[in-house]
C-alpha cells in the first residue's frame, strides 16, 4: 500500500507524524506545489493533504487513489464530485481542536481587554522600581464578568467558549446565521440586537454563503464603541478593509484576528497599517495548533485510514507495516 503525505509542514514536527507508516509505504513531503501533486500522487493508493489542492484532473490521473484523507475539518480542497465518481471516499477529521481555539479565542481577548504586555515591560524597564505607590493605573482594563459575549456559531467549539464565558460571569447570547440553530441553552438574538447589544463578538462559524463578508462596514458601525470583535473561525466572514477602517475610526475598541481572507497575509494589508495598531491583535491561523490538538488531528486521520481498509472488500486490503521516505 503506497501512501503519500503531501503537506507535512502544515501540522508540524508532533510525537506521531509518522503513525502512517503502520498501514504501508509513506512517502512524505513538507509542501507541495500545484505543479508538483500530479507527479506525486500518481502511484498512490492513500493520499493525505491538509490544504493541497486535488481538483477533478488531478484525481483523473491518479489510477491507483482509493482513499484521500483530508488532514483538516474542511473539505473544500478536494473535488468531492470528482472523488465520488471514482467511488473513492473523502474522509476528514473534527473535533480535534476545540480546546485549543477556545483557548486562543480568550488569549486574543485578555490581550485586548488586559495588554500584559504593557504592564509586562513597565515591570521590567524599571518605571515600576521608580514609582511612588504599590501599582500602576497608566492602563485600565475591565472586567468580563457581567459583559454581554456574543457567539456567531454555537457549534463545537462556540459552545466551549461560551461554557468559558460564563465561567467568567458574562452572559451568553448567539446569533444563529442558518435561522434554523434553535436548541441551545443561551438566548438567541437577530443581527442587528446582537450587534448592537454584544460587548464581545466572538465568530466561531464556517465560510459560506450566508457567513461571507458578514460582518462589514455598516454592521462594525451597529456595534458598541466599546466592543471587541473576535474572529477565529474563517477570514473571508470579516471584510478586512472594512475592519481596518472602523478601527481607526475608533467604530470599536478592539479587534482579535486569527484567520484571513488570504493566508498566509500579504504585506500590503490593511490590517498590517493602521493608524492605531494597538486597537488590533494579530496571530497567524494559529489558534487551533496547540501540540495535543495537532496530535489529535494525525490520531483521526490514522483512525481514518484503519476504518477504510477494514471495511469489508477495501480495494488492496490490510496492508504491511512499512516505512518509507523520511519526511523532507
Amino acid at each position: 500500500m503506497q501512501l503519500v503525505f503531501l503537506d507535512t509542514k502544515t501540522i508540524g514536527n508532533i510525537p506521531n507524524l509518522r503513525l502512517p507508516e503502520k498501514f504501508g509505504r509513506v512517502t512524505y513531503y513538507e509542501t507541495t506545489t500545484p505543479e508538483q501533486v500530479r507527479e506525486r500522487i500518481r502511484d498512490a493508493d492513500i493520499v493525505i493533504t491538509n490544504k493541497v489542492v486535488l481538483d477533478r484532473d488531478t484525481i483523473a490521473q491518479a489510477p491507483k487513489l482509493k482513499l484521500i484523507c483530508i488532514a483538516a475539518t474542511g473539505t473544500n480542497n478536494v473535488d468531492r464530485q470528482a472523488a465520488e465518481a471514482r467511488g473513492i471516499p473523502v474522509r476528514n477529521a473534527v473535533d480535534y481542536s476545540t480546546a485549543s481555539v477556545a483557548q486562543g479565542t480568550f488569549a486574543l481577548l485578555f490581550q485586548l481587554m488586559i495588554d500584559i504586555p504593557y504592564f509586562d515591560r513597565y515591570v521590567k524597564d524599571g518605571s515600576y522600581s521608580r514609582s511612588d505607590i504599590f501599582t500602576h493605573f497608566g492602563r485600565g482594563f475591565i472586567e468580563l464578568a457581567g459583559k454581554r459575549f456574543g457567539i456567531v456559531g454555537m457549534g463545537n467549539i462556540g459552545r466551549q467558549v461560551a461554557g468559558i464565558a460564563e465561567a467568567f460571569g458574562a452572559e451568553v447570547v448567539y446569533y444563529s446565521t442558518s435561522g434554523r440553530n434553535t436548541d441551545q441553552p443561551y438566548r438567541r438574538l437577530e443581527l442587528e440586537e446582537f450587534l448592537s447589544t454584544c460587548d464581545v463578538v466572538s465568530i466561531h462559524a464556517p465560510l459560506n454563503e450566508k457567513t461571507a463578508g458578514l460582518i462589514d462596514y455598516g454592521r462594525l458601525t451597529r456595534m458598541k464603541p466599546s466592543a471587541y470583535l473576535l474572529n477565529v473561525g474563517r477570514g473571508g466572514i470579516v471584510v478586512e478593509a472594512d475592519l481596518a477602517r472602523a478601527l481607526d475610526e475608533g467604530r470599536i475598541t478592539g479587534a482579535g484576528i486569527d484567520v484571513f481572507e488570504h493566508e498566509p497575509i500579504r504585506p500590503d494589508h490593511p490590517l498590517l497599517h493602521l493608524k492605531h495598531p494597538g486597537r488590533l491583535v494579530l496571530t497567524p491561523h494559529v489558534t487551533w495548533a496547540s501540540i495535543e490538538s495537532r496530535t489529535r488531528l494525525m490520531e483521526k486521520v490514522g483512525r481514518n485510514i484503519e476504518d477504510f481498509l477494514n471495511e469489508p472488500g477495501a480495494a488492496g486490503g490490510r496492508p504491511q507495516t512499512e516505512s518509507h521516505a523520511q519526511p523532507k
